[in-house]
């Protein structure tokens, strides 16, 4: 399983929304979370989350090409929330901070 988690700021909740809409209506997804308008556990920046399977590189080809300018952390779930979350993550866009001491 992957979690791939989608970064948005007051600009750009418009884009966020037409993504989330979009990603929504995808069949090779298996879950898909609200929009949360805040920071929340190590995350920076308000985020929305969804979940993948392992292996499914058109669903990150697809969210590369339509996710705008918005930053996307993308990893695997493991037992090590930490190493997840940093070393074994892959970053679509910009790279934003993520509060690890939560992680521990």
């Amino acid at each position: 399983m992957y979690h791939a988690h989608i970064y948005f700021d007051k600009h750009q909740i418009n884009t966020a929304k037409r993504l989330y809409q979009e990603i929504a209506q995808r069949k090779d997804i298996e879950a898909i979370f609200p929009l949360v308008n805040r920071e929340v556990g190590p995350h920076s920046k308000p985020m929305f989350e969804v979940h993948f399977n392992h292996g499914n590189h058109h669903f990150i080809e697809w969210l590369n090409i339509n996710r705008g300018k918005l930053s996307v952390l993308i990893h695997p779930v493991t037992n090590n929330a930490l190493s997840d979350h940093t070393t074994e993550a892959t970053w679509l866009g910009k790279t934003l901070p993520i509060k690890v001491d939560i992680l521990f």
